[in-house]
């Protein structure tokens, strides 16, 4: 591993210090190294949030609709476990398609609007590969945008290809170090979002580490709806990082959202995006 990357907390301003990366040379795997001691002081109030209307509930839960029509694809029915749910928009589309859901969650708040107004069981644990190990064995495992926040991503992973049932599927979404807008933006990218995002993982090593867990690969594409989805959200909170003025910033959102979009072409060809889906199936047994 060499020196790699170093940036600020640009996204949130939770802090001033300096988090430095380190990257293996041969796959391209980024890992913080001056991971906080106190990182949940990065996930501060607002970092999640909570609808507090019927329409804001219903607004969060369209936006996340692609996410059910894809796991539909692989599995049409059964257990779903979703892992980092936030306020369970997903969740709330699961349980509605007729999957039987669980979740798990860090945050506090969000366990109680789920369980409250969702209707899901949610296991409130500070280690999701633990909590995954004590749940029922689902069909579906779902983690999207959560694998770059844990200390041991690799470890959840093993746990998940244990837990998941014969023919099941793991889904995973995260940002994409290889995009376009990274190499144009580098450390004023806002998918980075040090401390939170602990690593950087590229598609491939992501797919290398899942299928050595035993699990054989259906999809990985930066050019999925959700994917898309995080290319204009990448230029239009990235730009705003070049300046310190209130006004300039403004500024450069606007910019940003037009950028994004003359840019959509590029960004829409295979591994130029910000962010990629990929899906594993645990084989059936004999196969």
């Amino acid at each position: 591993m060499a020196p790699y990357l170093r940036v600020r907390d640009y996204n949130r301003g939770a802090s001033t210090e300096e988090f430095s990366y380190k990257r293996c040379t041969a796959c391209g795997f980024a890992t913080l190294e001056n991971i906080p001691d106190d990182l949940g002081r990065y996930y501060a109030s607002g970092y999640h949030l909570i609808p507090q209307t019927e329409a804001a509930i219903s607004a969060g839960v369209e936006h996340e609709r692609y996410k059910i029509d894809l796991v539909r694809s692989f599995v049409p029915s059964g257990r779903l476990l979703e892992i980092g749910p936030s306020w369970g928009a997903f969740c709330m589309l699961a349980k509605d398609a007729g999957y039987e859901v669980e979740a798990i969650e860090m945050d506090r708040q969000c366990c109680e609007f789920i369980e409250r107004r969702v209707g899901v069981r949610v296991h409130h644990r500070p280690d999701e590969a633990e909590a995954l190990a004590d749940a029922a064995r689902p069909d579906v495992i779902a983690a999207w945008h959560v694998l770059e926040h844990l200390r041991d991503p690799w470890r959840l992973v093993r746990v998940a290809a244990e837990r998941l049932a014969p023919g099941g599927v793991l889904v995973l979404a995260l940002p994409n170090p290889h995009a376009l807008q990274y190499r144009l933006l580098g450390r004023y990218w806002a998918h980075i979002d040090a401390p939170r995002h602990l690593h950087l993982i590229p598609p491939a090593v992501l797919c290398r580490r899942v299928e050595e867990a035993g699990l054989v690969q259906e999809l990985c594409t930066t050019r999925d709806e959700g994917s898309l989805g995080w290319n204009e959200f990448g230029w239009t909170y990235s730009l705003p990082h070049l300046s310190s003025h209130p006004f300039a910033k403004r500024v450069l959102r606007f910019a940003g959202r037009r950028i994004g979009r003359l840019l959509s072409p590029l960004e829409s060809r295979e591994g130029s995006g910000a962010a990629y889906t990929a899906v594993f199936r645990k084989p059936l047994p004999g196969q």
